[in-house]
C-alpha cells in the first residue's frame, strides 16, 4: 500500500518546545493532520497551537512520560494507516513528504521508511559494517535502523504482526528507536531511507535552552540507563555488563577526578552517568526526570 497525504498523520512529542516547534509544523504540508503530544502538560501551549494551526491537535500528557510513550499516545489517537514520527527540532525540506510518498510506490513491502539527514557526516541511519552494501544516494536503500527523530511507520502493516508493540515505554529517552528497529528486523520487516527526501535536524534543541544544564544531566543519566537496559533486553545480563564496562570505569574515574578538582559541573555529569548505570544494573525503572520550573 502506498502512502497519501490523506492517509498520513504526523506525530510530534514536545517538551518545553515552544521555541522550535513552529518551524517544524510550518515545514509540513497544511493538508496533513498533525498530532502533538505535549509532555510538559501546558494548557496554554495547547490552546495557542490549536488556534494557530487548523491541522494541529494537541494532547496533554499528565506528566513527562518520555519520547516512546508519547509516540504511542500519538499512534493510538490517529486513524490513518501511516504515521510520520518527528522531533520538534526537525525541519522538513520542500517536498520531503512527497518524495517519501513517491518512493513508497516502488517498494513492495516496508515497515518503516525515513528521509535522510542533510548532514552527511551525521547520518540518521545505521547499516551493518560487515556487509558490503553498495548503493547510490538516489533510490531508496535498505538499512538496519534509523534515528527516531524522523521515521515514517506503516501502521496498518505493523498492527498485523503477532505480539508486536510500537515503542517500549520502559525507555524514557535514547535507544527507543534502536529497540523498535531491532524488533522490526526480527519480524523480517524492511527499513528504508529515501535519499531524495531531506530533513534538517537542529539536534539537541528540542527543549528551551533555559533548561540546558538540567537537560544535560537528564541526557547523561538516561543514555547510560538505556544502554544497559537495551543490551540486557536483547543480549542478556552478561553481555550488557560487558557493553557498559568501559562507561562504568570511565565515569568512576572522572567523577572522583572532578570531585577533587572542584569542578562541580563535570562532577554532576559523571555522577548522573554512574547513577543511570547503577540503577539500570539493579533493575530499577527509568525514574529520573529533569527538574524544571514551570
Amino acid at each position: 500500500m502506498s502512502i497519501s497525504r490523506q492517509n498520513l498523520s504526523v506525530v510530534i512529542v514536545s517538551f518545553k518546545s515552544d521555541h522550535v516547534i513552529h518551524r517544524c509544523i510550518n515545514s509540513i504540508n497544511k493538508d496533513i493532520e498533525i498530532i502533538v503530544i505535549d509532555n510538559s502538560n501546558n494548557s496554554q501551549f495547547k490552546k495557542n497551537l490549536e488556534k494557530k494551526y487548523e491541522n494541529v491537535k494537541c494532547i496533554l500528557s499528565s506528566k513527562n512520560i518520555g519520547m516512546g510513550a508519547g509516540n504511542n499516545i500519538g499512534i493510538k489517537n490517529i486513524n490513518k494507516d501511516f504515521a510520520l514520527i518527528l522531533n520538534p527540532d526537525v525541519v522538513l525540506e520542500k517536498n520531503a513528504i512527497d518524495e517519501m510518498i513517491n518512493a513508497s510506490k516502488s517498494l513492495e513491502t516496508f515497515g518503516v521508511i525515513a528521509p535522510i539527514s542533510d548532514k552527511p557526516k551525521f547520518p540518521n541511519y545505521r547499516i551493518d559494517k560487515n556487509k558490503n552494501y553498495k548503493f547510490e544516494y538516489v533510490d531508496p536503500f535498505k538499512v538496519d535502523s534509523v534515528d527516531g527523530y524522523s521515521m515514517l511507520l506503516n501502521l496498518k502493516r505493523l498492527k498485523e504482526l503477532n505480539n508486536f508493540y510500537f515503542f517500549d515505554e520502559n525507555i524514557f529517552l535514547y535507544l527507543e528507536n534502536d529497540d523498535f528497529c531491532k524488533r522490526l528486523r526480527s519480524n523480517n520487516e524492511n527499513i528504508y531511507v529515501v535519499p531524495k527526501s531531506k530533513i534538517h535536524h537542529l539536534g539537541g534543541e528540542a527543549v528551551d535552552p533555559r533548561y540546558d544544564f538540567e537537560i544535560e544531566l537528564s541526557r547523561n543519566w538516561h543514555w547510560m540507563w538505556s544502554k544497559f537496559y537495551f543490551n540486557r533486553k536483547h543480549y542478556g545480563y552478561l553481555k550488557a555488563l560487558l557493553s557498559i564496562f568501559g562507561n562504568l570505569f570511565s565515569a568512576k574515574i572522572k567523577f572522583f577526578y572532578f570531585l577533587i578538582t572542584f569542578n562541580s559541573y563535570k562532577r554532576k555529569i559523571y555522577q548522573m552517568r554512574l547513577s543511570g548505570l547503577l540503577n539500570s544494573m539493579i533493575g530499577k525503572k527509568s525514574f529520573y526526570r529533569p527538574k524544571l520550573e514551570n
